[in-house]
């Protein structure tokens, strides 16, 4: 079991290395209210862009911890662990694919996500879903990241990348000391990456863990829905299977933290719940930032869900 430890922040802060549809980077001063100040390990289901896995590495939380970072969207996977093993030779082609898009603007981002990045993909496509991500790959989905309207991640039905290239003037593509910094994140003693469905979390975790449960919002209205992170849709019963994970993994007696949005579905899975408020989950509403909306001026304040069975008033005495 890891003892209490200083939370002193590293000298280098650590930040996401992607851009992703529910980020965290802006909701962090809330969830911190909810870090507990002991736990085991740490566990994320749905690692997506770290921002809380790298918010807790940053300021010291995990030494001396492991670290579980589960994700099903197996281009993620495969540049995390790409950027981790070789990110000398991610951070060089990065380098020339920024230099390129300075030179050629979107008619290099549609060549390299029509020409290269799709094509190549599917070629290292494993019979079990993964992807053999090679450091020209990782470069290629970094890239189309940071220049993809919005940066998000969307795949079509045939699971082909399909986002569009956005409208930035000088877009921040290669970043070789942040992208080093990821690296040595995710190389960290105790630091494992899984390719799987959040619900390995559920047979992993016990007692003192610490998990941070961030699934695919569910649609606050009918066009606010964004769930295209992988082929498969995030539905309703998946939001059910979530509530269900996170009763289970706090009658156990881990540490849980779940966000979603206030959607009316959510509000019953959590806030209204017999079972969840047993279990003592509690949902509180909390402010955020709408960052992923077609129309910008939709892009405003909202309210947002964090469900945890800590107390953040009982954590701060």
């Amino acid at each position: 079991m890891a003892t209490a430890m200083s939370h002193q922040p590293f000298a280098i802060p650590v930040r996401p290395l992607l851009k992703w549809a529910g980020g965290k980077r802006q909701l962090l001063p809330q969830l911190r209210r909810f870090y507990p100040p002991e736990f085991n390990r740490y566990i994320e289901p749905f690692f997506g862009s770290g921002a809380v896995f790298f918010d807790l590495y940053g300021s010291g939380r995990l030494r001396g911890r492991d670290a579980i970072l589960i994700d099903s969207n197996p281009d993620l996977i495969g540049c995390y662990e790409t950027v981790r093993d070789r990110p000398e030779d991610v951070a060089r082609v990065l380098s020339e694919l920024a230099a390129a898009h300075r030179a050629e603007g979107r008619a290099h981002y549609y060549a390299v996500r029509d020409a290269a990045f799709n094509p190549v993909r599917e070629r290292l496509r494993r019979a079990d879903g993964r992807i053999a991500y090679t450091p020209e790959l990782a470069a290629m989905l970094i890239y189309l990241n940071r220049t993809g309207f919005n940066g998000l991640f969307r795949v079509n039905a045939s699971g082909a990348y399909n986002v569009p290239a956005g409208r930035y003037e000088r877009p921040a593509i290669h970043d070789r000391l942040k992208l080093l910094r990821v690296a040595e994140a995710l190389a960290s003693p105790g630091v494992r990456i899984v390719y799987g469905s959040f619900e390995e979390a559920a047979g992993i975790a016990e007692a003192g863990d610490f998990l941070y449960i961030d699934p695919p919002y569910a649609p606050v209205s009918a066009t606010a829905n964004f769930t295209a992170y992988t082929t498969p849709r995030f539905t309703l019963d998946d939001q059910a299977r979530v509530q269900q994970m996170a009763i289970a993994l706090a009658d156990r007696g881990c540490h849980v933290l779940v966000s979603n949005s206030t959607a009316h579905e959510i509000a019953a899975l959590y806030d209204t719940s017999v079972a969840a408020r047993a279990a003592g989950l509690r949902a509180v509403r909390v402010p955020a930032r709408r960052a992923v909306n077609s129309d910008a001026t939709r892009r405003g304040p909202v309210d947002e869900f964090l469900i945890s069975n800590l107390d953040p008033r009982a954590l701060r005495s």
